[in-house]
This record gives C-alpha cells, structure tokens and sequence, in this order.
C-alpha cells in the first residue's frame, strides 16, 4: 500500500479500468481500501462491491491506515453485509498513536464487523523518503501495541512488511504473536514463507504475483499451504499483470487467482474455493450480522 491521503486517488487513477475478468467464485478480497478507490457514500460502495460481485467477489474487507478512514471502513462495513473493516494505524502514520488514538481505536476494533486489527507493522523503505513518515522506533512501539490489541479482541493481526522481515520476526518474537497472524500483501521470499508457514501464520498474495519480475515471490507462492493462504488485491494498488499500472479494485482479483493457479499447477476454481475457506476461517466471518444504517461519509 501507497502511504498518502487515502481519499484522493492516486495519479494512475486517470487510466482505464482493467476489462472485466471472467467470474471466478467464491472469493473473498482479503484487503482492500474502498476509500482510496473512490468511494465516499453508501451507494459507491454498493456500486464497487456490485461490480466484484458480478464476477465472483462476494465479499470483501477494507483496512484503515489512519483513525478517519478507521471510522469510514467501521461505517461501510456497518452498512453493506458483504463489507468487512480492519483497522489500526499505517506504520508510516505511527506518530498519530496518541492516547486518544488509542482510545479511539480500542472502540472501533471492538464492532463486530471489524475482523482483523490492521495495518500495522514496520516499513523501513519510507523513512528518509516520505515526509512526516514515522521512524522506525516509533513503528515498533505502536506495532507492539497494536500487537495486545489483537490480543485482547481476539481478532487476526494484519501485518504491513516492507523491507523488514527480520525486524518484524524480531518484534513477533518479542511480544509474542497474537494466535492468529496474516502477512497482508506477502512480498518476501521462500525462505521468508518457510518460517511464517511454520508458525502457522496466514500469507495473503495480491497482483504483485503476477508481475513479470517476482521471481522471488512465485518461489514462495508454492510453498504456501491452501489452510493459510488469502488473496487480495490491495485496490487500488498493485493491479495484477497484463494491467499494472492501471487502477486497482476488488472485480480484479480473479486475474490475481487465476495467475497463481498457473504458478502453483492448481485449477483457479480449486485455489478460489481454498482461499475463501481459509478467509472465512480466519476472519471469523459470520454471514447473519445484519449491517445497520448509520454511514459517515469521508469529508
């Protein structure tokens, strides 16, 4: 994910959307950021979740990277019964996690719709690069506290790893991993895959499997067993190959699906029935919670 205002679309946005792909079902988008796809209301939700439905993407869960778009991500999923929220604050934004925020964040991790306590963890490519990014003491501290919070919620921890695989192991290590665990958009290699399979931790892959020069990656895709494996699109970033570069969003994920079958030798239809079944597990989603009409519209 692209650290920056969530609600304005990033610049390759201007671009054509991606064809629709041919359905593939069930799946579920494991993370996703319908904020930063453009939805503001109720009904741009409904319509971005329509347009995945219709090709096989019946459900999905938009992450928050800070406390507005936390509140936003409780609000679209408490008014749409196939949208599910994460939140946490971005370790890009770790300096943000005042005692308020803290407070804040307690409260919404504890709606039922929330199904996961992320995206935290540690970037160490963005500091020295990024304006205002956090550094990388600060990460730890606030991915060591979002760490008890999935604790206490009993909710899977969803961990944002760049450039940090041994400090993230280090800090899992240290606090001790919550009992369930996912590497969202896992972009490391086997030897990485290895240790987090081991753990019995969750490896959600998005497009970036499909691109021409992560040979590294598919090396690791094939290690991952089918109990602990997800799939994402991380919309609206990083849309799968032969459309990289073009805006991103959850009716995309089959092409993701349909490459990593070819990669790990299994029929799509086989890998999308796997990976829902391992979303439905570990998110602990629960079809009969009724959404409510409350939305707060991001200002």
């Amino acid at each position: 994910m692209t650290p920056g205002n969530k609600r304005q679309a990033p610049p390759d946005r201007v671009r054509s959307r991606p064809p629709d792909p041919e359905p593939l079902a069930p799946l579920i988008d494991a993370h996703t950021h319908l904020d930063a796809c453009g939805a503001v209301t109720a009904e741009d939700v409904r319509v971005i979740v329509d347009r995945a439905e219709s090709v096989g993407v019946g459900r999905v869960v938009t992450v928050a990277d800070d406390l507005e778009s936390a509140r936003w991500a409780v609000s679209a999923a408490a008014a749409d019964p196939r949208v599910y929220a994460a939140v946490a604050l971005h370790p890009t934004r770790a300096g943000d996690l005042t005692d308020s925020a803290r407070g804040e964040l307690e409260k919404l991790a504890a709606h039922p719709r929330v199904v996961a306590i992320g995206e935290t963890g540690l970037d160490l490519y963005w500091p020295g690069r990024l304006e205002g990014c956090a550094e990388p003491s600060v990460q730890r501290e606030a991915f060591a506290w979002h760490i008890e919070l999935a604790k206490r919620t009993g909710k899977p921890l969803m961990i944002h790893n760049r450039d940090a695989d041994a400090e993230v192991l280090d800090v899992l290590a240290s606090e001790g991993a919550p009992s369930s665990v996912i590497f969202h958009c896992f972009s490391s290699d086997a030897e990485m895959a290895k240790k987090c399979v081991a753990e019995g931790w969750i490896l959600s892959l998005s497009g970036t499997v499909s691109f021409k020069n992560a040979r590294a990656l598919r090396e690791a895709a094939v290690l991952i067993p089918d109990e602990q494996l997800l799939v994402e699109t991380d919309a609206p970033y990083l849309t799968p190959h032969p459309y990289r570069g073009a805006p991103n969003e959850s009716y995309c994920l089959p092409y993701t699906v349909r490459a990593l079958a070819e990669i790990t030798g299994q029929h799509p239809e086989r890998l999308a029935a796997a990976s829902t079944a391992t979303a439905l597990r570990v998110f602990k989603i629960v079809d009969e919670l009724p959404p409510c009409d409350a939305f707060v519209t991001v200002s």
